[in-house]
């Protein structure tokens, strides 16, 4: 059962747009009127990235009248493996300015809106009152749950993906509205789905995992075809279902999503009522990491010049890299010794270190600094008191000390 439509129709197309719309125009369930609902709408794109960028083109292709995108980002090198809106010229410009370029190619019949900074709580409300539907391609815990809130308090509804290597996930959010399957029951949100973010560095980020290149047009198509279907009113969208996507296996799983009477945002008893602090509540890192990182942490100059002191034997320590083996694969500090993560762990790492009472300081990096913090707070655990780990991680040392090595 469909949902009513979200906007109304515009009054006319011009002879050029249904040139162009012609293969909407002659499917019986768009046709001119849901075209025109869609030369109408308003969408607005979060993030610019890997699903952002098919978002954005297949929006445009589509021929929503306003698209705006929210992104604060620049094209680094190592985005274009998955975010096609980008190419090659457009490394080191604003991603907000890349994408507006390219979808003027796509279809300059639409008008773009750039929101070029950062969303958080003191603009989030003013953004999103521009638009019909939001479309979510943000890739941290803190501002899908700022999007969920944001979108909640305005009654706005929009469309989720979430991508890791090769997995992905979709759902559309509408709390203030009725399920379409007869029930009755209202719709869920996403805290609804997920009431709590994950622990900190349980699940890592794109950045420290990976993602399959080709699995954000998989996802983000999905989005757009969602968004249509809100827009217009057609077919059955995916608000109150989970739609789990394995490109390994090539299989889609759906699962129905309730309403939760305990929702925190949208339960019987709401405790949110307003905006959060969104990084607080998700956390970069857990309490005991940045307890363990106060007073313990080093730059990547001061581990430079404690490696040439250890190698003119002024210095005994052992660097450990607690990243994963296809990560130590890609570049490296010198002299460090790999023991990923998930060895510290289930408790495995200790046995590849230096007992406690050898006097030999223990060194951690990580890529950035967030794993190495959450291994670090288990050997401050296991009796070591004076190990460090480095701020910035491998990031920090091939920007400042080796730029000779790639980055990823």
């Amino acid at each position: 059962m469909s949902f009513p439509p979200l906007v109304e129709p515009a009054a006319e197309l011009t002879v050029e747009e249904v040139r162009r719309y012609s293969r909407h125009l002659i499917i019986p369930d768009v046709g001119m009127a849901g075209q025109k609902r869609l030369k109408n709408a308003r969408v607005l794109v979060i993030g610019a990235g890997g699903l952002g960028s098919p978002a954005l083109m297949y929006l445009a292709a589509a021929g929503v009248g306003t698209i705006g995108v929210a992104e604060f980002d620049e094209v680094d090198e190592s985005n274009l493996q998955r975010q096609i809106i980008h190419g090659q010229s457009d490394i080191g410009r604003p991603k907000a300015e890349s994408a507006r370029d390219s979808i003027a190619q796509i279809n300059p019949l639409v008008t773009v809106v750039v929101h070029p900074e950062r969303l958080d709580n003191d603009n989030v409300l003013d953004v999103f009152g521009g638009y019909d539907l939001i479309v979510d391609g943000t890739d941290n815990f803190a501002t899908r749950y700022m999007v969920n809130d944001a979108a909640f308090f305005l009654g706005i509804p929009y469309v989720w993906g979430s991508i890791y290597r090769f997995d992905g996930q979709a759902s559309a959010f509408w709390p203030t509205a009725t399920l379409a399957d007869g029930s009755g029951a209202e719709a869920p949100c996403y805290r609804c789905l997920y009431p709590e973010p994950p622990p900190p560095g349980m699940v890592p980020s794109c950045a420290e995992g990976g993602v399959l290149g080709v699995l954000c047009a998989a996802i983000g198509s999905i989005q757009v075809n969602e968004a249509i279907k809100l827009l217009t009113g057609i077919g059955e969208p995916l608000v109150g279902r989970l739609m789990i996507y394995d490109a390994l296996e090539m299989e889609y799983r759906k699962l129905k999503v309730r309403k939760d009477p305990a929702c925190a945002l949208c339960g019987e008893n709401p405790t949110v009522t307003g905006l959060i602090d969104y990084d607080t509540f998700c956390g970069a890192i857990s309490d005991a990491a940045a307890d363990a990182a106060a007073g313990h942490t080093i730059s990547v100059s001061q581990l430079d010049l404690m490696l040439k002191e250890r190698e003119n034997g002024e210095r005994d320590f052992v660097l450990v890299d607690v990243r994963e083996p296809n990560e130590f694969e890609i570049n490296r500090i010198p002299g460090a010794v790999l023991v990923p993560k998930g060895e510290f762990l289930n408790g495995t790492a200790l046995e590849k270190l230096p007992p406690v009472d050898a006097g030999t300081q223990v060194v951690l990096h990580c890529k950035s600094g967030v794993r190495s913090a959450e291994c670090l707070a288990i050997l401050k655990g296991a009796g070591y008191d004076d190990a460090v780990h480095v701020g910035g991680g491998v990031v920090a040392w091939v920007n400042q000390i080796d730029p000779s090595q790639p980055s990823y």
